[in-house]
């Protein structure tokens, strides 16, 4: 990024043990100074925003899976829409936590069965999605394997990782605005 310093993995490293951004659960290649402004992001979000920001993630996500033309195996969507309709009656109070934690435990279960990588990461992004509503660090998490959906589509194209951080940042400030 012109104009920008890069931080390094040790202090990278620091800011995680001093706590001030979430650790990576994936090995990804990233961008290591826009996933601490994506975490600083997220810090100061509502779970309530995280779980809008997870959807609208997941949702760019499955869109750019279909024109990639990667969705030859069969994905079933209809359970996928199911998982966002219990996502949204969670955000209304009219869900219980265990009909949210057994859809995303199904969605990760399809992941698993996934034969294509880049299918299996982005049932990860909806699998993690939907998990926001029990957990927020799943957002983070999601955002993660989003990024990784794009390595996979993208090999060895740092700039497509970047792209993908930047619309991350700008879309979870855009949901923190429209709730003030």
């Amino acid at each position: 990024i012109p104009g920008k310093q890069m931080i390094g993995l040790r202090t990278h490293r620091k800011l995680v043990e001093a706590r001030r951004v979430t650790r990576t659960k994936i090995r990804i290649p990233d961008d290591r100074e826009l996933r601490v402004q994506l975490d600083q992001a997220y810090e100061t979000a509502s779970q309530t925003e995280l779980c809008r920001y997870a959807r609208v993630l997941s949702e760019h996500i499955l869109r750019l899976l279909d024109d990639a033309e990667l969705h030859h195996e069969p994905v079933d969507d209809a359970f996928i829409g199911n998982a966002f309709r219990i996502h949204e009656q969670w955000m209304a109070g009219e869900a219980r936590m265990t009909d949210v934690r057994q859809v995303s435990f199904r969605i990760h279960q399809m992941a698993r069965a996934s034969g294509n990588p880049a299918v299996c990461a982005a049932l990860r992004v909806v699998g993690h999605a939907v998990a926001c509503e029990h957990m927020r660090e799943h957002a983070m998490v999601a955002s993660d394997y989003a990024v990784k959906v794009i390595s996979l589509l993208h090999p060895d194209c740092m700039e497509s990782v970047r792209e993908e951080r930047l619309w991350q940042i700008h879309h979870l400030q855009e949901v923190k605005s429209t709730n003030e």
